[in-house]
């Protein structure tokens, strides 16, 4: 289902953290403090490797967390012009 808008998964890990600080959390994870950040400011998203660490840390799945990175991405890609691009034509069937 198509999102409107939906939130930079970096916001909703804030919320997962509750108190903790940055320093914290990213020495948890076992990344530095500044990868945390931009991805709590919304500069970087979460990355595979990013979303197995996160599913580790708070019991859910790399799924739940590379999904919202995807619809944060989706959304934001709908947003920008692009040209038409005509379909491809093939003269066969795919695969035949």
């Amino acid at each position: 289902m198509k999102m409107h808008n939906p939130a930079h998964p970096g916001e909703v890990l804030r919320e997962y953290l509750a108190d903790a600080t940055v320093t914290d959390a990213a020495r948890q994870l076992g990344i530095n403090r500044v990868t945390l950040n931009r991805i709590l400011t919304g500069h970087s998203g979460i990355s595979s490797d990013m979303a197995y660490r996160l599913a580790s840390a708070f019991g859910t799945s790399p799924e739940l967390w590379a999904g919202m990175q995807m619809q944060y991405d989706l959304y934001q890609a709908s947003k920008i012009k692009r040209p038409s691009i005509p379909r491809f034509v093939f003269s066969t069937p795919l695969g035949a």
